[in-house]
């Protein structure tokens, strides 16, 4: 690493202090690209309509388990690259507000991933009836216009959507559902148990009442899928499901395997915002990938890494959110650069294949607001596909 890597003094000292340890080369730590399922949606037994679709994640996630025949967003960005890798010629390009629910072919499942900035902790936190998130009542309202409706409903978002407010905003979204016949609960996940991305997400999950379920997914009490918050309102809402299912034992893919190290490093001014305790557990490793956003403390930027080998949850370029980082040492040298594209598709459970039409900030805008394919795929193949085997197999 060039010595004015840091104009910082306190940095500088540090970075002398460790650079006289004997370092060996950086391991190659060369991607390997992630496998793509081989199953098709048109094998799928069971169909589904996917609200909200963005990029299609939901649908890639529930191969060969649910078709999507219907599919709606209001994003043109978002919506080139479904098309890009769906090639579909049901995907709706409107306003969620022009839906006729009369209109749509009947489907077994519902997928909702309403929007989550009215719910994000790093958003306003207007709550569950402002605009944004407040599209989810459009998705009741077409609902209510379905002629004939499915069975099985599964919604999407962020952690904020039962612990904000004193969980008011889902039981706001329980007592909907409750009124339309259905019983539910919900669940969170942490991408991370799939992927190298710190990604919570709370996972809505309801069955029309009078639908039979499966005990080997559900039980009395909470599990692992549900923390305080959740616990919290499942032990005061009617009609409560405790879904349950064995936790995840397989090793996400390392971060190192996600990042390409072939390219260029166009982002060392960055170095010198890391803070002296980050900079300080920086410079203990010989090798090292670490990620880190930049955020204000104080008024001032600054970046913050982690050193855990997983990357903070993803963002849209949008709102004054950065971008993520990639901070890679080698020995005595250690630069920096953005995250990629590709790689931010990665983290998301996308295959190689999978195409990201458009700039950089389309691309990242299609990751930030999608749900983690592998997480999907659990959800459907622990749960989702045991309820309609159950409920429609009859």
């Amino acid at each position: 690493m060039e010595k004015n890597v840091t104009n910082n003094p306190v940095q500088l000292e540090l970075f002398k202090a460790y650079s006289h340890q004997s370092n060996p080369s950086f391991s190659d730590n060369s991607h390997q690209p992630l496998s793509e399922n081989s199953e098709k949606n048109n094998h799928a037994k069971w169909t589904m309509h996917e609200f909200f679709a963005g990029s299609g994640m939901a649908s890639y996630g529930l191969k060969g388990m649910f078709t999507p025949i219907w599919a709606n967003d209001i994003s043109e960005k978002k919506a080139a690259v479904y098309q890009a890798n769906f090639k579909s010629d049901y995907f709706i390009l409107d306003d969620i507000c022009n839906i006729q629910g009369k209109n749509l072919p009947f489907a077994h499942l519902s997928w909702a991933s309403f929007p989550c900035q009215d719910l994000s902790l790093a958003g306003s936190i207007g709550g569950i009836h402002a605009a944004r998130s407040g599209l989810i009542w459009e998705w009741m309202r077409v609902f209510d216009e379905l002629i004939k409706k499915p069975k099985i409903i599964i919604m999407e978002n962020v952690i904020g959507l039962v612990s904000a407010h004193n969980g008011d905003n889902y039981r706001a979204i329980h007592n909907a559902l409750l009124k339309r016949g259905f019983a539910c609960g919900c669940i969170a996940i942490n991408a991370n148990k799939f992927v190298p991305q710190s990604r919570p997400r709370v996972f809505i999950i309801a069955v029309e009442q009078s639908c039979p379920i499966s005990k080997t997914i559900t039980s009395n009490n909470p599990c692992w899928l549900h923390n305080d918050a959740i616990i919290k309102l499942g032990n005061t809402l009617p009609r409560w499901i405790w879904w349950n299912v064995p936790e995840p034992s397989t090793t996400p893919i390392p971060l190192q395997n996600i990042i390409d190290e072939t390219i260029p490093y166009n982002k060392d001014e960055v170095l010198k915002l890391i803070p002296n305790k980050h900079w300080e557990e920086l410079l203990k490793h010989e090798s090292i990938i670490a990620t880190g956003y930049r955020r204000t403390r104080q008024g001032k930027q600054q970046l913050e890494l982690r050193f855990d080998g997983i990357a903070g949850c993803l963002r849209t370029p949008e709102g004054g959110s950065s971008k993520q980082f990639v901070i890679i040492k080698k020995g005595n040298d250690i630069h920096a650069r953005l995250l990629t594209t590709r790689e931010a598709a990665r983290l998301m459970g996308a295959p190689e294949s999978f195409l990201l039409p458009g700039s950089d900030n389309d691309g990242y805008k299609a990751m930030g607001d999608a749900v983690v394919a592998p997480v999907v795929r659990f959800l459907g193949t622990n749960i989702l596909k045991i309820l309609a085997e159950t409920i429609y197999d009859k």
